[in-house]
Formats: structure tokens, C-alpha cells, sequence
């Protein structure tokens, strides 16, 4: 397979404070990746940096063979890379069906937007019944729903997703997870995805890597890294960290 999101030495910092200290990492096309660790071990800090905030102090982002390490934020949102952020950050004042219309305006044009929107009912059904409602006032796991769904309103080559079972209850995370199997089975999406919970990331994910103050130092597919005994000691057998 060939890669889609390739960084290479990336480094990242916040003012004086250094995120991320030469990391490598790929994610092929149609693949699931899982990037797993710590809290402050610098997984959303590399996620934001595909955005260019931070700015990569040094090394490269490349997508699509393309090198999009200084390009502006703004463009690398046009080469249809979407992110569902930590903490959901969805718009509370606006119905659920203007959320999802904000993602569809960040496609760059074109497309079925009906089509889109029909598809991300079909994953998310309780969405249907409350498009008319205020964001804000949705549950947390229906929030999670929200941002996820007005992600893939603009129709990404890459998905993106930050933290998306914190804070839910365990039938919650189930349905998410299987949502997101299903959009890589049946349509291929390219999906990286950042989560404590590793049990859940490793077991979906083809392949993943472990994240420890900035550095990559474990990698290897879902199913190894769930073997390796240092894995299992620092994320599994004593919950979720």
C-alpha cells in the first residue's frame, strides 16, 4: 500500500515547551491507524500540526505525495482532510443540521451533499430525529455523533479523529467505533485515529503506533502491539490511562 499521510521527523513546540521531537509516522490509503498514549505524550499536538497548528518547526507532512508542511490551514482543509477534534467543539448555538451543513461548506464544491447527509444519518440515526435542535443541547455521546458526522460532510480522503470515545459511556463508543469500521469497510476511508483507550483503538485499528513524550517508540499492527506485554501493562491491565 501506498501512503497517504506520511510525517517524517516532525517537531512541534509551544513557545519553549518541545511537543513533539522527530517523529515518523505513515498512514496507507484505506487504512485504519491508532495512535496511542499517554495524556501530554503529544498525540493531539501531532494531529494539529497536519493543520499547521503548531507549525512544524522542522521535519515534513506530506500528503498525497504532496508536501503540505508550510501550506496554510485553510488549503490543507481544501485537499479534504477532516479532523473531529477533542472535546467535539461543535457549534451549540446552531441546529444539528447547520453543524452538519458547516462541514459540507468545507468541501471544495461539487459533490452530493444530500447523498453525504443521507449517509451520515444512515450511520448516526438519532441525528434524523434531532436536526432541528441546538447542538448544545445534545448528549455528549450524541455531540460526538455531531462532529463526527460534520466531518465526514466534506467528503474526507482522510478522517481524522481526536479523542472520540472520551467521557462516553461504553454502548456509546461501541456504536462509534462500528461506525467507523464500517465507513473503512465499505467505502475505504483512509481513517488515523488518537485515543487513550487502547483496547478499543488497537482492536479496530490495522495498524498502530505508541506515543511517549513526543517520540514514537513502539509500532506495529493492532494485534501486536495487543500482545506486547509492556502494552498490555501500561494501557489495558490497569484501565485506561
Amino acid at each position: 500500500m501506498s501512503a497517504l499521510l506520511k510525517v517524517t521527523g516532525l517537531r512541534a513546540a509551544y513557545g519553549k515547551i518541545i511537543a513533539l521531537k522527530g517523529v515518523d509516522l505513515e498512514v496507507n490509503r484505506g487504512e485504519i491507524v491508532a495512535l496511542i498514549g499517554s495524556n501530554g505524550a503529544g498525540k493531539s499536538t501531532l494531529m494539529m500540526s497536519v493543520f499547521g497548528r503548531p507549525r512544524a518547526q522542522a521535519g515534513h507532512i506530506i500528503f498525497d505525495g504532496q508536501d503540505i508542511t508550510q501550506v496554510p490551514t485553510h488549503a490543507i482543509a481544501r485537499l479534504r482532510i477532516s479532523q473531529s477534534p477533542e472535546g467535539r467543539r461543535i457549534f451549540p448555538r446552531m441546529s444539528v443540521m447547520e453543524n452538519l451543513q458547516m462541514g459540507a461548506d468545507a468541501a471544495d464544491g461539487g459533490g452530493d451533499t444530500r447523498a453525504d447527509l443521507d449517509r451520515v444519518l444512515s450511520l448516526f440515526p438519532i441525528l434524523q430525529e434531532r436536526l432541528t435542535q441546538r447542538g448544545g443541547t445534545l448528549s455528549g455521546g450524541e455531540q460526538q455523533m455531531l462532529a463526527i458526522g460534520r466531518a465526514l460532510m466534506s467528503r474526507p480522503r482522510l478522517l481524522m479523529l481526536d479523542e472520540p470515545s472520551l467521557g462516553l459511556a461504553p454502548l456509546i463508543t461501541r456504536q462509534i467505533f462500528d461506525a467507523i469500521r464500517q465507513l473503512n469497510r465499505s467505502d475505504g476511508l483512509t481513517v488515523l485515529i488518537v485515543e487513550q483507550n487502547a483496547n478499543h483503538a488497537l482492536r479496530l485499528a490495522h495498524r498502530g503506533y505508541v506515543m511517549v513524550n513526543g517520540l514514537i517508540t513502539l509500532s506495529g499492527t493492532g494485534g501486536e502491539l495487543l500482545q506486547r506485554p509492556e502494552i498490555r501493562a501500561a494501557y489495558l491491565e490497569g484501565g485506561r490511562h
